[in-house]
């Protein structure tokens, strides 16, 4: 599990909506949207092997893509 974080946000009476974009930014920051969806549900191990496989791919492809190698 990941560490357990405080995320403060404060909220001005005419900026709710930015007040609440600015929340939604810490939250996906910080990961608690990824991490929620990734215990709601049961993942076989194959899967989540699967998953760390097509992420490192993808990331080795963005690295080659900055390197100017493709």
């Amino acid at each position: 599990m990941s560490k357990k974080s405080n995320i403060i946000v404060s909220v001005n009476d005419q900026n709710i909506e930015r007040s609440l974009r600015q929340l939604k930014k810490k939250l996906e920051r910080e990961g608690v949207v990824r991490d929620m969806k990734r215990i709601s549900y049961f993942e076989a191990k194959s899967q989540k092997r699967r998953k760390r496989l097509m992420r490192a791919i993808k990331q080795n492809w963005m690295r080659m893509a900055s390197h100017n190698l493709i």
